[in-house]
């Protein structure tokens, strides 16, 4: 498989749901592991970009479209679960941070936990109407901060594997 093509795969990981920059840092450091051409500079940045992609797709239509959908007969229920998810995690994080919904949403997107993250982040800010400049700029330094972190976790995992297959 050709590095252009390694690249494009973290890129497109990237923009999923639930996968995001958490499932991508790993396999780029996987194809670092097998192909020691891949730089891991330039993969978080591609990772870093196709992760923030999705983010003004979601902060200006998300909302419209799930309340546009919550009463439709098939996907209905799964509409009005995700609008009741935002809408419970916005309040809640609202609640939690007060005047520091700025902060609380960066952390809120940089601490790799399940259910967190750039779309989860994003559209709990729109529920919240945060504004969109404020967001983004949350969201970047969430992406940032989460991707630190799962590199880190990442090279030590990798180091302890070289360690012990040495």
């Amino acid at each position: 498989m050709s590095r252009l093509i390694k690249y494009a795969i973290i890129f497109f990981m990237s923009m999923v749901p639930l996968i995001e920059l958490r499932g991508a840092i790993p396999v780029a450091y996987g194809f670092k592991a097998a192909d020691p051409g891949i730089n891991l500079l330039l993969s978080y940045i591609i990772i870093a970009i196709g992760n923030m992609i999705p983010v003004p797709i979601i902060y200006f239509f998300a909302r419209k479209v799930l309340e546009w959908g919550k009463d439709k007969p098939v996907i209905g229920g799964f509409f009005t679960f995700c609008l009741e998810k935002g809408e419970k995690g916005g309040k809640k994080l609202q609640e939690k941070a007060g005047k520091g919904l700025f902060v609380a949403l960066m952390l809120f997107v940089g601490i790799p936990i399940p259910g967190t993250g750039a779309w989860t982040g994003t559209l709990a800010a729109s529920i919240l109407d945060m504004d969109f400049k404020s967001t983004v700029l949350a969201v970047v330094a969430g992406i940032a901060m989460a991707g630190c972190i799962i590199g880190l976790l990442c090279a030590l995992g990798l180091g302890a594997y070289l360690g012990i297959a040495a």
